[in-house]
């Protein structure tokens, strides 16, 4: 059985937050939503597109160790949470209304885990663990964008 080292257990549990006994997701939403406020840029594309890429791609690999640990789909592993809360942040200015909106809706699509993400749970390894809320967190980009652009919520 793989171990988890300290610094893989910081990352893949969303900061810790994978630790908390209850709520570990949305815990891990949170402190997401938090960096993004205290990071300066991140309300640049770039920077926050950089910061998905690099936690989606560690996490694919962070993921598959914590399952061999926890189980399938561990509570402890929220660093999808993180991955899912930038991407629906994503192009959008560093508003509290905006972040709070896009956290609930998130939060509700992730639980949901619209067409095809439930399917998407299946997939090997750590990617089945971040592929599921990419997808959700695809869709609540598509809404906050909406919302942000057309109906100018900010």
């Amino acid at each position: 059985m793989k171990q988890i080292n300290l610094f893989e257990k910081f990352l893949g549990s969303g900061f810790f937050t994978g630790y908390i006994p209850f709520a570990s997701g949305t815990f891990g939403s949170l402190a997401a939503s938090i960096i993004y406020f205290l990071i300066p840029g991140t309300d640049n594309i770039i920077v926050l597109s950089a910061m998905i890429l690099v936690f989606f791609f560690y996490g694919i690999y962070v993921s598959y160790k914590f399952e061999n640990v926890y189980g399938k789909d561990p509570a402890e592993c929220t660093i999808d949470e993180v991955v899912g809360t930038w991407i629906a942040l994503l192009n959008l200015p560093k508003s509290f209304l905006l972040v709070v909106i896009s956290f609930f809706i998130w939060r509700a699509l992730d639980i949901i885990k619209p067409f095809p993400a439930r399917r998407s749970e299946s997939l090997p390894g750590g990617w089945g663990i971040m592929v599921d809320d990419v997808i959700s967190a695809f869709y609540t980009f598509i809404i906050m964008q909406i919302m942000f652009h057309y109906f100018k919520i900010s």
